[in-house]
C-alpha cells in the first residue's frame, strides 16, 4: 500500500492563506500527532487525528490521504476508497501522487474480491505513473487471477453438464424390470384405441349384415303372402265365372 505523507510547499501554503495561522498550526498538529499513532499502528487513534485535521481544512491532501490509509487499515474497504476518490479529486498537479490514489483504491478492491474494479484501478495508477513497478506487478497479479477464476468457472460448468448426462445414462441403465414392464403396458394401452375401434367396426358390420338379412326375409314373406293373395283372388273369379 503506498503511503503518503506530503511535504507542504509553495503552492500548499498559497491554498492555506485563506485559513488563520491558529487553523493551520492545528491542522498540523493533528496530521503530526495522526502520522506518530499510524506509525505505531494504533490505527484507532491515527483515525480520530486525520479526521480532526480534514474538519481543520477538507482540502488538505495529506490529511485525506492519510486518513484512507487508516480506514483500509481497519478495514474499512469502501470508506477508504471514499477517502481516495476524495484525495484524487484534491491531486490535480502531482500525477504520481494521484497514482499512489489509484493504487491503493486497487489494493482495497482486491480485498473486497472484485478483481474487474481492482484490476481498472491498477490501470488508471499507471496511466499516471508508468514507472511504478509496484502498480505494475499487482495488476498483474489480478489479471491472473481473473482469468483463474473465469477458467474454474469454465470448468465447474463442463463438470456440471458432464455430471447431468451420466445421472441420465445411469437413470435409463437402471430402469427396474418393474419400470420397464409398465412401459411395455403403457405402449399397449396406447394401442387398444384402434383395436376397439376395428372391433367395433367388425361388431356393426355384422349387425348390419344380419338386419340386411332380416329384412330380405321379411320382403320376401310380404311377397309370398301378396301372391297367395292373389291366387285366392284369382281362384274366387273363376268361382264368380
Amino acid at each position: 500500500m503506498k503511503r503518503l505523507f506530503i511535504k507542504y510547499g509553495l503552492l500548499l501554503l498559497l491554498v492555506l492563506l485563506p485559513l488563520s495561522l491558529s487553523a493551520q498550526k492545528e491542522v498540523r498538529k493533528n496530521i503530526r500527532k495522526g502520522n506518530k499513532e499510524y506509525n505505531q499502528q494504533r490505527y484507532s487513534e491515527a483515525t480520530a487525528f486525520y479526521e480532526n485535521a480534514v474538519k481543520g481544512n477538507p482540502s488538505s491532501k495529506e490529511a485525506n490521504f492519510n486518513l484512507g490509509n487508516t480506514l483500509y487499515k481497519q478495514k474499512e474497504w469502501d470508506k477508504s476508497v471514499e477517502q481516495y476518490n476524495h484525495f484524487i479529486s484534491l491531486e490535480q498537479e502531482n500525477p504520481a501522487e494521484a497514482s499512489a490514489g489509484w493504487h491503493n483504491i486497487g489494493n482495497a478492491m482486491l480485498q473486497k474480491k472484485e478483481l474487474e474494479k481492482s484490476m481498472e484501478a491498477y490501470k488508471m495508477a499507471l496511466r499516471l505513473n508508468p514507472e511504478d513497478e509496484e502498480t505494475r506487478y499487482n495488476l498483474a497479479v489480478v489479471q491472473k487471477m481473473i482469468k483463474d477464476q473465469e477458467q474454474q468457472d469454465q470448468g465447474e460448468g463442463e463438470q456440471e453438464q458432464q455430471q447431468q448426462e451420466q445421472q441420465q445414462n445411469n437413470d435409463q441403465q437402471n430402469q427396474s424390470p418393474q419400470n420397464q414392464q409398465d412401459q411395455e403396458k403403457k405402449a399397449e394401452q396406447s394401442e387398444q384405441p384402434e383395436q376397439m375401434s376395428r372391433d367395433n367396426a367388425r361388431q356393426l358390420l355384422q349387425a348390419i349384415e344380419q338386419d340386411e338379412q332380416q329384412t330380405q326375409e321379411k320382403v320376401q314373406q310380404i311377397k309370398a303372402q301378396e301372391r297367395e293373395e292373389q291366387a285366392e283372388n284369382n281362384r274366387r273369379n273363376n268361382k264368380n265365372w
